[in-house]
This record gives structure tokens, sequence and C-alpha cells, in this order.
């Protein structure tokens, strides 16, 4: 069974990212796949500090949160990210999942490297501008890992609640959830 893991960057607990992102997991379970949430705003990871003791164990020496949050990515055939923008950016806590995980996914030896040929997709909500840059930052993540990309989701909401409003953003989560199931399942195909 093909199994999603879809990470929620927001530091808002029930806002439109998180409501975004399980758009897009109900469609994926909708087409046979087996669905996890990780709230990253219920965790504690703290940035890359830069020590590469990584290239050495390809794990990070920091303890935190992150090693059972990038366990479950490893677990997992499909990952999708899922951001508010913070001023142009992914939050501060997507940055640095997105830091440490993409570092030791590079640092690994290339056979062996833990994300290689998962199948990934971003989902930026933004009130006004930013969706690019942020979709950019995740997308980026995606390919130096040597992930494969079928597509993302942009919505745009501020309050609470507004991004029910942008039904073209809802739409587009939920085909990203039936299209990384479906590449998933191509892909594992003999």
């Amino acid at each position: 069974m093909v199994k999603v893991v879809g990470v929620v960057g927001s530091p808002r607990k029930g806002g439109n990212t998180e409501f975004l992102l399980k758009e897009a997991l109900s469609a994926a379970k909708s087409a046979g796949a087996k669905t996890e949430v990780i709230l990253l705003h219920d965790k504690t990871i703290g940035p890359c500090d830069g020590c590469l003791s990584c290239h050495k164990t390809s794990k990070c020496r920091i303890e935190d949160d992150f090693q059972s949050v990038f366990e479950k990515m490893k677990e997992a055939d499909g990952i999708i990210l899922a951001s508010p923008v913070y001023f142009g950016s992914v939050t501060p806590q997507m940055k640095s999942l997105i830091d440490r995980a993409g570092y030791i996914n590079v640092v690994t030896p290339a056979p062996d490297r833990p994300l290689k040929n998962k199948v990934g997709c971003p989902i930026v909500v933004a009130r006004k501008s930013g969706h690019f840059l942020t979709y950019a930052q995740m997308l980026i993540f995606f390919l130096t890992s040597s992930m494969i990309v079928p597509g993302g989701a942009i919505a745009s909401a501020l309050e609470k609640g507004d991004v029910v409003k942008d039904e073209e953003g809802i739409k587009m989560a939920r085909g990203i959830g039936k299209r990384i199931v479906w590449l998933t399942k191509k892909l594992q195909s003999p």
C-alpha cells in the first residue's frame, strides 16, 4: 500500500495550511493510500548548525523532534510539504526541517539516499504574495533530494478559515493528493 506523509509547517494550529494539506491527504486516501499528518507546530526542530557530523553518520546529532519526523519521511512513498508564506518564505519550522533533511539526504552516499525517487509535492498558502518563492524553496528541496514532483498546490487566504473560499486552491490540493498516489503506484509497478 502507498504511504503518503503530509507535513504542516504552520505554527497556527487548525489553520488554512493544515486544512489544505488535509484535503490533499483525503484525496490520497480515497485513491488507496495510507496517510499521516505531521504538525510542526507541536514539534521542536532547531536549525542546522553546520557541524557536518552527518557526513560520517548520515544522522543529525541535534537531539530534538527532527529525527522522528525524518524517519516518517523516509518510510513514506510520498511526501507533501505544506507551508504558509512568512515574509516571502517558508516558515522557520519548515526551513529547519528542509535544511536538515535535505542535508542528510545529500551527504548520504548516492545509492543509499533515503529520499531518492520518492514522490514529493509542495502546498503553499499566502495572503497576496510570496507564493512562488515559498513554492520554489520546497521544490528545490524535493529536486536536490532526487525526488519526483508531479505538481503542487497554491492557495490564497489570510484569516483562519479563508482558504475554504479558494475553490481552485482546494481543487489543486485534491489533485496532487490523487496524483501522488497514481505516480507512486506507477513507479512501484514492475
